[in-house]
């Protein structure tokens, strides 16, 4: 009872909603006889969730991504929930949960191996609220009505809540008939939406091509024209919308929609000149071909694998750059990759581990060439050794290396230890000079007479 009085004084402070919700229908009460999606279908942690919720007495819908792909036949990767409870109040619900954000507080509610996203319903825009100066909202933190809610979200088939006590879903903006006629609609004025939040543009991008949706042309038309307000997006929200596109199983579909909407430029830096390039293009569409096909066979897929193969080719012609001018190779090729990745932090952020993935597979690569000695034997010892190989493949299949060189790497790795030794080719390369050992006495001897001593520095050479 408490917390029912509390919730309503809550509501009093709440933001009444604009003209223009003020009005919006109610929404389309859709049957499951209709909507298709069985509650078995939905997890057992956003079940719970909602369960929680709804016996404390708030609204608790599962909400967005997650309704959408179960009426379109897909599997949601994970469930949002959307409720009339505050963050307080939903933290006050769950032992094992958080508040997280600044911009958009939302709770995260840990159920058992699940982690779910509880959303607060948000109020329409207004002119109190604060957005920058190209219009893109900077602080979202003020609660409205449901109706409200689904108004503020980006497209009609994501403005969608599935209620599991009722088995019901609600529309509000007939995201359900989108669905079924392969339309991507955009809720509201779509220059207004786009410089709320540019993302919106590279999901537009990503659903069209994930559930073959045709973008509707009021919504497609002003995303050329304002691709350049991704400039203002911070880069770690450029890159968890680019993870999400790369590994939308759509991935090379998702890449050819960007460039023809021309949201490319500076998302991946000159991924439109690598695709002119025979070829580049070949190397690119092969991986982005390659982890579609592993995501939709359920297997493991690496981000920095693929964020190595698409940025490879700029690595590439600054490393021959530097090797031209007569710069020592290896040294030549870090050099390459931490200006390339340097270039990329400033419009993805992508992490410090996965930029050490990247990194690790990139340096494999000219080892890869040393079929002699103990060099090959010691390569497959290497944590990165496989990631690094499925790339030479990569390289082998695009031209870029003969495919002999993968075709010996996939053999070397077959055969037992004998049949590894016999493979090795021979060595023809200059040989080093070994140093002649001295005697304890002789070293003893130097150091006295001021030949070395400790302050002669020294070493060994460094690694190739």
């Amino acid at each position: 009872m408490i917390r029912k009085l509390l919730h309503r004084a809550v509501n009093v402070f709440r933001r009444p909603t604009d003209s223009v919700n003020a009005h919006a229908a109610a929404p389309a009460v859709i049957p499951q006889t209709s909507h298709g999606i069985r509650r078995e279908a939905i997890s057992s942690g956003a079940l719970r969730t909602c369960e929680t919720l709804q016996k404390a007495g708030f609204k608790a819908y599962v909400v967005g991504g997650a309704v959408r792909d179960l009426i379109a036949g897909i599997a949601p990767k994970d469930y949002d929930i959307a409720t009339d409870a505050t963050p307080d109040e939903v933290r006050s619900l769950f032992r094992r949960s958080r508040i997280i954000g600044r911009r958009f507080q939302i709770v995260h509610v840990m159920q058992g191996g699940e982690t779910l996203e509880v959303s607060t319903f948000r109020a329409a825009h207004d002119a109190d609220t604060q957005k920058d100066e190209h219009g893109r909202v900077l602080r979202d933190n003020v609660w409205g009505s449901q109706a409200d809610d689904a108004a503020r979200r980006d497209f009609t088939i994501n403005a969608l809540y599935y209620d599991p006590s009722a088995e019901t879903v609600l529309d509000y903006h007939h995201g359900v008939a989108d669905i079924q006629q392969k339309t991507l609609r955009i809720i509201g004025e779509p220059r207004a939406r786009y410089r709320e939040d540019p993302v919106r543009m590279l999901r537009a991008v990503r659903l069209s091509a994930k559930l073959g949706l045709t973008i509707d042309p009021a919504a497609r038309a002003p995303i050329r024209e304002m691709a350049a307000l991704m400039e203002n997006v911070p880069a770690a929200r450029v890159f968890d919308e680019m993870l999400k596109l790369l590994f939308s199983g759509h991935a090379f579909e998702c890449v050819k929609r960007l460039r023809d909407e021309g949201l490319h430029h500076g998302l991946l830096p000159l991924l439109d000149v690598i695709l002119e390039q025979p070829m580049g293009e070949k190397f690119v569409i092969l991986a982005l071909e390659n982890t579609d096909q592993r995501i939709r066979q359920g297997k493991p897929t690496s981000p920095g694998f693929l964020f190595a193969t698409l940025l490879w080719h700029e690595v590439l012609a600054d490393w021959e750059k530097r090797k031209s001018r007569g710069e020592v190779p290896m040294p030549a090729l870090y050099e390459a990759m931490d200006g390339v990745l340097e270039q990329q932090s400033d419009k993805i952020a992508i992490t410090r581990r996965i930029s050490g993935d990247i990194k690790e597979i990139w340096a494999l690569q000219p080892r890869f060439d040393k079929r002699s000695g103990k060099m090959p034997l010691r390569l497959l010892e290497q944590p990165r050794f496989r990631a690094a190989y499925d790339f030479l493949l990569l390289r082998a299949r695009s031209g870029e290396v003969p495919m002999e060189l993968a075709d010996w790497w996939t053999r070397f790795q077959e055969v037992d230890i004998d049949e590894r030794l016999a493979m090795l080719l021979p060595d023809n390369g200059p040989k080093k000079r070994r140093r002649k050992s001295r005697s304890r006495g002789a070293k003893a001897r130097e150091g006295v007479e001021g030949g070395g001593g400790n302050d002669a520095g020294g070493g060994t050479e460094p690694a190739e």
